[in-house]
This record gives structure tokens, sequence and C-alpha cells, in this order.
């Protein structure tokens, strides 16, 4: 099957805007949709949003390029991710404010350190896009943009001085709303730390303004390689022409994609727009990797799955979609506790080293456990150092 991936026809708001304006990630940028007076020059807006817009200062921004503002005019789902409603002020079953805990891994300001090996450095506050599920509201759109200098060096000499760390995660807010010039100095720093080896970028900005990703910008990150692009694209009409231009010209530079996807009430929660998704991706040399259970951040519950209901996607998903195609479905412990794989069960039976499963299709087997005694590999004692200073890394 052959995928038809189509460009975005400007909204009429912005049907005068010269070829050359719409094409430029800066004045997409700069003439972001922030007000309910710029979403009702494209939308019309329906009483629950004009409620939504009388509290989204108080619960969380707004903000929409005009690009990924048109492309909503197309999609209920896209619509709902942008626009807040009055959903948002509801109570719900769990608002908080900071649902993952990130402030008890935070030795400074801009950096959080949860797992041994990496660690996530807020490098900007600002985004690309408010969508209305964040998980990182309590920091997300303050205004204070990159951090500065003084925050900056802390979370350099905090790398540094960790020589356990072997990632870096550029996070924030959105890295790719900073300049070249910024973003190239930033991954300059990170790559003269030796014991640095694999540097992440997580952005929304292939997905609502494409036309950030440029020949230069692609220059920059295979200069500073490996570094990989983490990208968030939650439906396939997300995955328009402009957005496969921006993904082939970074795997074309020998950038690895990997993309996450946050499962949302009706929004994606169906097997069939997972898998569209999925297998549009993967054409695009875009490798699925995580599908994550929504966080309960603070008037979210609208826009929550259960998890029942999301390991149920998951498990039609299997065997019926390529195994390159399956993103891992994970879920963020609240409270701090990292992440946890969600799997379909497939055992029905457990016992005297027995385990008998049932697979997707019905079939029953039985697999036993060798009684051939267990012993470690001759060279282990080569690597266990290595394996210990990743596990100390904190220290």
């Amino acid at each position: 099957m052959r995928f038809d991936f189509k460009a975005v026809k400007p909204a009429p708001a912005f049907s005068n805007v010269d070829p050359g304006k719409w094409s430029n990630w800066i004045w997409q940028m700069q003439e972001s949709l922030t007000t309910e007076a710029d979403f009702k020059s494209v939308y019309d807006l329906n009483a629950d949003e004009v409620e939504g817009f009388k509290y989204s200062g108080k619960v969380f921004k707004v903000s929409a390029t005009p690009y990924y503002s048109s492309l909503g005019l197309s999609s209920d789902s896209i619509r709902r991710i942008l626009i807040p409603t009055g959903l948002e002020v509801e109570g719900g079953t769990q608002h908080m404010a900071d649902p993952l805990a990130e402030h008890v891994h935070s030795p400074t300001s801009r950096i959080i350190h949860r797992y041994s090996d990496r660690v996530l450095f807020l490098i900007t506050d600002t985004c690309s896009v408010y969508c209305r599920f964040c998980t990182r509201k309590r920091f997300t759109g303050k205004e204070e943009g990159m951090a500065d200098r003084k925050e900056y060096q802390e979370a350099l000499e905090y790398i540094k001085t960790h020589k356990g760390i072997r990632e870096v995660i550029f996070s924030g807010g959105d890295p790719l709303t900073l300049s070249n010039k910024i973003l190239g100095q930033a991954l300059k720093d990170i790559r003269d730390i030796e014991h640095i080896e694999i540097i992440r970028i997580g952005s929304r900005m292939p997905t609502v303004c494409p036309m950030r990703i440029d020949k230069e910008l692609a220059g920059i990150l295979r200069e500073y390689a490996p570094v990989y692009m983490m990208t968030h694209f939650s439906h396939p009409k997300e995955l328009t022409g402009e957005a496969r231009e921006a993904l082939s010209l970074l795997v074309d530079n020998g950038i690895p994609v990997f993309n996450q996807t946050v499962l949302l009430n009706g929004i994606n929660n169906h097997p069939a727009i997972i898998q569209a998704l999925s297998r549009r991706l993967l054409y695009l040399r875009v490798k699925p990797y995580y599908m994550f259970q929504c966080d309960p951040s603070e008037g979210t519950d609208h826009l929550r799955t259960t998890v029942e209901s999301s390991e149920n996607i998951l498990k039609e998903l299997w065997g019926h979609l390529s195994g390159l195609a399956m993103p891992t479905l994970s879920l963020d412990i609240p409270s701090g506790g990292g992440k946890t794989t969600l799997v379909p069960n497939f055992m029905v039976r457990s016992e005297n080293g027995l385990r008998e499963f049932e697979g997707w299709d019905g079939r029953k087997g039985i697999y036993k456990n060798t009684e051939v005694e267990q012993i470690a590999p001759l060279d282990a004692e080569e690597y266990i150092p290595e394996w210990e200073s990743l596990k100390n890394a904190k220290t």
C-alpha cells in the first residue's frame, strides 16, 4: 500500500500569506495563535471551547502555529489537542502538578536525573505548541525561555562531574524552538564531555512546525552525532507532506528518528488509528518507540484512557502488526517511580518451572525451564566495572 502524505492547506485566515513566510519556521512561531480572538479567526469555537479560554491562563497557556492550527480544521482529533475546553477545570480522578515527581530528581533547576545512566536537560521552557495533555505544565510555557547562564553552567557542571552519565536528553519545552546557533553550541558543549555517548532531542517541531527541519539544522545534528531525534506524532493525520519532507531530511542525514505517542481518549484510542500511525511512521523510516499512558497532570482527566483499554489496544495489534511497527506501551508511575511497561498477559498457567501460554491466534503452548545449572559468562568480569559505573552514576 502506498501512503498519501498531503500538504497542509492554510486556513482562510492565512490564505494571503506569502508562501515564503508560510514555509519559514520563525514566522510560524512569531504568528502562533495564543488568544481566544486568534483562534476565532480560524475556528468557529463551540460553547465548551469558549469556556475553556476563560480558564486557559489558570490551567495552561494556549499556543499553536498557523500550520498546525490549519491542520486542525480538517481533524477534530487534532483540534482537541490544541484547544482548551471547560473540562480542564472540572474535578477529576487525579490531578497532579508534578505527576512524575520530577522535582525529587532535580539536582539543579534544569536537570532531571531519574535513571542512572541518563539525564534530562530542560534547556528551554518554550514549546512549539501547548498540548492540552502536557505532563510538565508546572514548567512549560512560563516565558523564561532558554536556561540562563547560571542555570546552564550548573547543568553542564553536574553532567561533567557525574561520569557515569552516558546520555543527555534535550527537553523542555521544545529544544528546536532555539536558534541553530544556540542549539549548536549546546550540542557542542555536551559532546565535548568525554563520557557522554548519546544525545537525544525531544521535539514536537516535526509535527507542528516541520519547516523548522532544514538543511542547516540537519547538518548541525549530523556534526555532533550520534544524535537521536525523538518525535511526537499522535495521529496519522499529523503525517503530512511537510512532515514527510522533514523526517526524510533527518534520516537522510543519518539522524535516527524514534516516535513517542500518548494515548488520548477520543483522539487516538483505537487500534485502527494506532496501526495507521505506526505503519506510516515506519514507511517514513521512523521507529514507533513508545505509546504512553497519559499522565494525570492537571486538567487532563477527560483525555486519559483507562489502563485496561490501552492494554486492549496493544493486544489487538499483536500478531497483526509488524514488530518493527509495534510501540512499547508504557506508564510513568505517578510520584516518581519511573516507567513501567504494560504488556498483554498471554500466560495462562505457571507451575514448577513450566509456563503455558495462549498466543494472539488462540493457540496454546508450553515452555519449560531448562534444568541445567545457570553459570556466569567467563568474560563477565571484563564488563562489570562499566556496569557498576552506570548503576552508581547518581552518586
